[in-house]
């Protein structure tokens, strides 16, 4: 290993051993288990016509007249360039490559809701997508303003995936298909009604939960969790397939990944049945314009509300920045997320480069 990845991996592994000393590893588990958690967090509710919809029924997504104007001003978009981009730093993930035998845990940002995280010997991904555009078809869509934080061909192992919900921006069949293709033996894990989909394009080792339920893999506890959001992929699959946060607990680390949501009762929930996070990942953009987007979707403050909710310890900002989603500007994001948290009293509100690796 080159000097500069070596100091790099020391430094992290060290702040890995310093917090064992200090006894800030948390006890695992979450507080409540089985049956009990299930019928305390799901199913996910259904309609008479069974689709599916959130605790609090229906959400809005605004008016024609928000609407129509809102998907101009994204088609122009992609003729054009915005301001107020996340920093890029080079990541070649040669330490990533390493860590992975030693698992100090780590979290990197790839970009808009990718997240690799390393913890307990495992390595997982969040919400996958490598792709210039965030789109049915790769030559038009909301586009990418930043590259991803790490190219793809230099990840370390993915031992499983997890993915939120079948959002263009979040479930990218494309980067699926590279990661099932680069190892058979990574596991997807995604909402009911989304494996059909991953299947059909070749994927065949998916697992697929309702809100509640969970699977072991390699010593850790997924844990599929309830969100407020909503799903659709085509013109007429309006909520078909369910939507999702997911819990990853270990011996050693407990992380959250919100995936994209609204702010609703849900986190107290989750939190009184986990206990506690080490690391909750929570979005923090595409909040405008409200009419739209405030139901499902968190802004900076809600985040950092939705944080304290689940008793994490620290929070990472996701999904902002990276794509062409909405009107708000690309760095207000970031900036509303320290502030609220400062003044809310969340000690440790992580905005991360694209591509930067932290230790938790």
């Amino acid at each position: 290993m080159p000097k500069p990845q070596r100091s790099v991996f020391r430094g992290v592994l060290a702040v890995g051993v310093l917090l064992l000393l200090v006894g800030a590893w948390p006890r695992s588990g979450p507080a409540l288990e089985g049956e009990l958690l299930a019928s305390a967090l799901g199913p996910a509710p259904r309609t008479e016509k069974g689709r599916f919809t959130n605790g609090v029924g229906e959400i809005s997504h605004g008016g024609f007249g928000v609407r129509f104007p809102f998907f101009m001003r994204r088609i122009a978009g992609a003729f054009g360039s915005r301001p107020g981009a996340p920093e890029r730093v080079e990541n070649d993930g040669a330490f990533l490559r390493e860590n992975a035998l030693h698992s100090t845990p780590t979290v990197t940002w790839v970009g808009h809701a990718t997240l690799l995280v390393q913890m307990d010997h495992v390595t997982f991904l969040t919400d996958p997508i490598w792709s210039k555009t965030a789109s049915p078809v790769s030559f038009v869509g909301p586009k990418r303003f930043v590259p991803p934080g790490l190219a793809i061909e230099d990840l370390p192992h993915i031992d499983f995936v997890v993915v939120s919900h079948n959002h263009y921006d979040h479930l990218h069949l494309g980067s699926l298909e590279t990661l099932a293709e680069r190892s058979p033996e990574t596991r997807f894990f995604v909402p009911l009604g989304n494996a059909g989909l991953l299947r059909k394009n070749g994927i065949e080792n998916v697992t697929e939960l309702d809100w509640g339920e969970s699977r072991e893999v390699e010593g850790v506890e997924v844990f599929c969790l309830p969100t407020q959001h909503w799903s659709k992929r085509s013109i007429a699959d309006d909520n078909a397939a369910l939507w999702s946060s997911w819990a990853v607990v270990g011996p050693e680390r407990r992380f959250y990944f919100a995936g994209d949501t609204g702010y609703f009762d849900g986190f107290a929930r989750i939190a009184e049945a986990f206990g506690s996070f080490d690391l909750a990942a929570v979005p923090i953009g595409a909040y405008e314009p409200v009419a739209m987007m405030r139901a499902s979707h968190l802004d900076p403050e809600e985040a950092v509300t939705a944080a304290l909710d689940l008793r994490a310890e620290r929070a990472i900002a996701i999904h902002f920045g990276t794509f062409d989603l909405s009107d708000e500007p690309l760095d207000e994001p970031p900036r509303r997320f320290l502030e609220a948290a400062r003044a809310q009293g969340l000690e440790q509100a992580w905005v991360l480069e694209v591509g930067e690796t932290r230790a938790f």
